[in-house]
């Protein structure tokens, strides 16, 4: 074997090992793979789409068919959030578009934040740029944000009967605002519904962080 075949040989069976980190949830494994493969110089747009998404895209899978349950779901995602600090800065640096812009946050009034927070991870695992704005967010934040990151997708999350009807209020304010047509919404939550998303002109509902990260990915036309 000549020395390049060896190394592109080595280099995938690091992508293979740095998807098999972040599928087991190895937050201590992930990371080296990044690094070995830095080391190996491969390009970090490569590490992105063959090691960390395609770890994800298996765990959204088995997330699907219940072979996984969300205990196994948040260890992968915080290994993909360990291997992630080392790459995003080399993404930015190389100019390497996302698949997409999402700006994810809780309604106002609702203070749940581990569901968001599970379905923010997936959508960055599948390759997205999260703007996270945490928890009770109100209408005029979720604009400004959306307006001044020219995002793609808003997420909204609600856990409270209570405050799903504030998802209405964001789409009005966005739609008052001008910039409606050129924004996809997506919104979920434990008492949220497809028939609800549909009610307030919602463009898709996601059930889970692993049918999120799908759905984002049929808005912005990056399915894979």
């Amino acid at each position: 074997m000549d020395g390049g075949r060896e190394v592109y040989a080595m280099s995938e069976e690091t992508l293979a090992k740095l998807a098999e980190a972040i599928i087991g949830g190895d937050e201590k494994a992930a990371p080296e793979c990044v690094h070995t493969l830095l080391d190996q110089g491969v390009e970090p747009a490569t590490i992105l789409n063959q090691g960390l998404i395609k770890g994800m895209d298996e765990v959204g899978r088995r997330f699907r068919e219940r072979e996984y349950f969300l205990p196994e779901v948040l260890i992968s995602a915080e290994a993909m959030h360990a291997a992630m600090g080392i790459l995003r800065p080399l993404l930015t640096e190389g100019n390497i578009e996302p698949k997409g812009r999402i700006v994810i946050g809780t309604v106002r009034g609702d203070l749940h934040d581990i569901g968001k927070g599970i379905v923010g991870m997936m959508l960055e695992g599948a390759g997205f740029d999260v703007i996270d704005l945490g928890v009770d967010v109100t209408p005029e934040r979720f604009v400004t944000a959306a307006t001044e990151h020219q995002a793609h997708v808003l997420a909204m999350s609600a856990l409270l009967t209570t405050t799903m009807g504030e998802m209405r209020g964001v789409i009005g304010a966005l739609e008052a605002a001008g910039i409606r047509n050129r924004i996809k919404v997506m919104i979920g939550g434990a008492p949220v519904t497809a028939a609800y998303a549909k009610q307030i002109g919602a463009d898709a509902y996601g059930e889970d962080g692993a049918e999120a990260a799908w759905v984002a990915r049929q808005l912005v036309g990056a399915a894979n």
